[in-house]
């Protein structure tokens, strides 16, 4: 893959081999951004998993970064009226689900009650290839609407292993101070080595890194975050 110039300017900055400490590290991950927007701050956390391992779930990050999702319930009668007035942005039954199978997609999360699960699995060919299908794992299938919302709207983001062990995740922006990204760091780390299987032996983590959007990745000097 080529880089362009400003790329390369930038990763002749970071000095290779070197494992930075988590302040340092964004520090430089600042410094080297050079798009004119406030580019996204990401962490690549490598892990050591076997096959038949999933690592799949939903962190809160303690400081709110992006912009308020647009929230999609799936779920029929007083539960349709309780997403209503929790301000889900989309609510509905089979309107919604044909709706989703005629090409509108106008919506960033998906939540369902278990009894609707039924019909919205019938959109898992759609919603499953886009992240969007609702699970129990992550907490988009549930009776307990309020609490969903409420985490949703708090910022909740899914995190899973994609097949080569390497989980992605925004932590900030570009612009935000040092301490507050390094917080939001350090409590996904925390769930992620909540998240650990439980008949892995050895390291659990392999490597972790921080980029910016359009920047090169500044490998970091981790410690593994226990409970």
């Amino acid at each position: 893959m080529k880089h362009g110039k400003k790329y390369r300017a930038a990763f002749e900055k970071i000095e290779q081999g070197k494992l930075y400490g988590y302040d340092d590290a964004l520090g430089l991950v600042k410094a080297l951004a050079f798009a004119k927007f406030d580019e996204t701050v990401e962490i690549s956390v490598k892990l050591h998993l076997k096959k038949s391992h999933t690592v799949r779930d939903t962190v809160v990050l303690p400081n709110t970064f992006m912009g308020e999702k647009k929230i999609l319930v799936f779920a029929k009668g007083e539960k349709a009226d309780e997403a209503r007035a929790l301000g889900a942005t989309f609510v509905g039954e089979a309107d919604l689900i044909e709706k989703i199978k005629g090409g509108w997609m106008d919506f960033d999360i998906c939540v369902a009650t278990p009894d609707m699960m039924k019909d919205v699995g019938k959109l898992g060919p759609i919603l499953g290839r886009r992240g969007l299908m609702p699970n129990p794992k992550t907490g988009t299938v549930t009776n307990d609407l309020a609490a969903a919302i409420k985490e949703l709207k708090a910022g909740r983001i899914e995190f899973r292993a994609d097949k080569t062990g390497v989980v992605h995740l925004p932590v900030g922006k570009v612009s935000m101070d040092v301490a507050k990204v390094n917080e939001n760091v350090q409590t996904f780390l925390g769930e992620l080595e909540r998240r650990r299987p439980s008949d892995l032996k050895g390291d659990y983590i392999k490597s972790v890194a921080l980029s910016s959007t359009m920047g090169p990745g500044v490998l970091v000097q981790f410690k593994v975050v226990k409970e």
